[in-house]
């Protein structure tokens, strides 16, 4: 099993060999030279140099402890009111005589059926991180359960994420939301200059991106590392032989294919049995909703003009996991979503804490990280729009890059090429 660093400190003083990454000073490598740079809106980003030992020292040991009553009741809470709105629908809805009614009713249950199913698929990213619950046997059927059923591949999923959290805000190693730099983003924009300032291409480029983000990540790792040697194609979750993954996830990837095509196979029979007008009302379009909201959450959690990114003479674990942003979304953050939301930067620093104890855990953190503690409260739909805006790509010369647009959104990029001058 290929797992985050922080999925290894389960400990409050863990004490060497780190997942590979070895003791603390290899996980604070580069450490004590303190570099500056300017955010987007203008401000002076210092260089974090906190540790993890200090971040660790500071969350209580209780918030490590996993509770197999509670994990388990929010997998049964979330089930039951899938199911339950999946009867009343079925019961009710085709009661309505009125049919504009009764499409705005199957909207609604739609966009519900994405809330709840969105919850699932937060319970699964639990288990795979080793969160859930003490075994790892329980975390694993219930993630390749709860995720197969979602169409996501559960271990291939399980293992690329692990990379994630590894080297999160690291530029040459990141393994997803990696931003482009500014010669990346001329060479495909190029053909679309005269209207990438125009706020309906910005909307244009969000909608894709919601649409179609996640299944493409899926299929072709974008917004990931790049491989050059291979056909984008073969940088998928789905292929035991993709660059993704090592020899030794072989089998980890067939499971998870397994997980997939019991699931398809479930829908084309449901198809045959039912119709397809009724299996995309009780199901395609909720998973729809879903992969909507997976990439408004992820996008919004790494995504910021505030932010920062590193390159590799730069980079540490501490700094990659406070390169993050917590947001807030309300009742659906806290109550439905499982506070992924609101909780994201501890989440970067120890992700083996179950996310019903991630306040307290936020809470403690906040006092190491001081202003490197990363917030946002405003409303997440306009926040969508205003990161698309302001963070086009990255650019600095110090190894520590932050967001710059031709959109004249804050500083401005440097000169030196054609849409700068």
């Amino acid at each position: 099993m290929s797992e985050s660093v922080t999925n290894t400190l389960t400990q409050r003083r863990p004490e060497a060999n780190l997942n590979g990454f070895g003791a603390y000073d290899q996980l604070d490598q580069n450490k004590g030279s303190v570099k500056t740079t300017v955010n987007t809106y203008g401000e002076t980003f210092v260089v974090p140099q906190f540790t993890i030992k200090e971040i660790l020292d500071a969350i209580p040991a209780e918030c490590y402890k996993r509770s197999y009553v509670k994990s388990f009741s929010y997998v049964a809470r979330d089930l039951f009111f899938i199911g339950l709105f999946a009867y009343a629908a079925h019961a009710y809805l085709h009661l309505i005589p009125w049919v504009s009614l009764r499409v705005v009713a199957w909207i609604a249950y739609g966009f519900v059926q994405g809330l709840f199913g969105t919850g699932c698929w937060v319970l699964a990213h639990e288990c795979g991180h080793g969160a859930f619950s003490d075994s790892k046997t329980v975390n694993d059927i219930v993630g390749w359960i709860l995720h197969s059923a979602l169409l996501v591949p559960y271990h291939s999923w399980r293992i690329s994420h692990g990379k994630h959290h590894k080297a999160t805000g690291n530029l040459q190693r990141d393994m997803v939301f990696v931003p482009k730099t500014k010669e990346e983003f001329f060479s495909v924009r190029n053909i679309t200059e005269a209207a990438e300032d125009t706020p309906i291409l910005t909307l244009w480029n969000v909608l894709l991106q919601q649409l179609f983000g996640w299944i493409m990540y899926l299929f072709t790792n974008v917004t990931g590392q790049k491989y050059p040697n291979r056909n984008k194609w073969a940088a998928n979750h789905f292929l035991p032989s993709s660059p993704i993954f090592d020899k030794k996830d072989f089998m980890d990837i067939v499971i998870s294919d397994i997980g997939i095509l019991t699931t398809m196979t479930l829908i084309y029979l449901s198809i045959q049995k039912w119709g397809f007008s009724t299996v995309a009302l009780y199901y395609i379009i909720p998973y729809l909703w879903v992969n909507h909201w997976l990439v408004f959450i992820t996008y919004l959690q790494h995504s910021d003009p505030t932010l920062p990114h590193y390159d590799i003479t730069e980079w540490n674990f501490a700094r990659g996991a406070a390169a993050t942003i917590d947001r807030d979304f309300g009742f659906i953050g806290k109550h439905i979503f499982h506070d992924i939301i609101e909780t994201h930067v501890l989440h970067h620093f120890v992700s083996r804490i179950p996310f019903y104890n991630g306040r307290q855990g936020t809470e403690a953190i906040k006092k190491v990280l001081g202003e490197h503690y990363r917030r946002d409260d405003s409303n997440m739909v306009k926040a969508l729009y205003k990161v698309a805006r302001a963070c086009q790509f990255v650019e600095g010369d110090n190894g520590v890059k932050m967001f710059r647009n031709f959109n004249n959104i804050g500083v401005a990029p440097k000169k030196g090429n054609r849409l700068s001058e």
